[in-house]
């Protein structure tokens, strides 16, 4: 007899284009099984699914090798950072501060 099966999505985006997979997953699927039978790869070759950070519902999961699905959730493949946002930041709070003292000595 077949495993009782859930019905989840997986997601992915960048800046330009998404994509949402609906998909039918064995009861006990984790969080990293699912991006891999997703099968985004197809659309955006640069993925690395065996890595990517992974979260649910836009919470990240510590362990998605663990984390087993339960019906209706959703699975989001997370893009890596371009920039550090403290580092960011940081710079912005330093530009603003630099304006200030300027404004003062005028």
């Amino acid at each position: 007899m077949d495993k009782p099966s859930i019905a989840i999505e997986v997601v992915y985006a960048l800046a330009e284009r998404q994509k949402l997979l609906r998909l039918s997953v064995p009861v006990g699927t984790t969080v990293r099984e699912a991006a891999l039978r997703s099968g985004m790869q197809q659309f955006f070759p640069e993925l690395d699914l065996q890595q990517a950070p992974l979260g649910i519902f836009g919470k990240t999961v510590s362990k998605p090798e663990e984390r087993e699905l339960v019906e209706g959730e959703r699975v989001e493949i997370y893009r890596p950072l371009i920039a550090d946002p403290k580092e960011v930041r940081k710079q912005r709070a330093a530009k603003a501060k630099a304006r200030e003292e300027g404004d003062e000595s005028a």
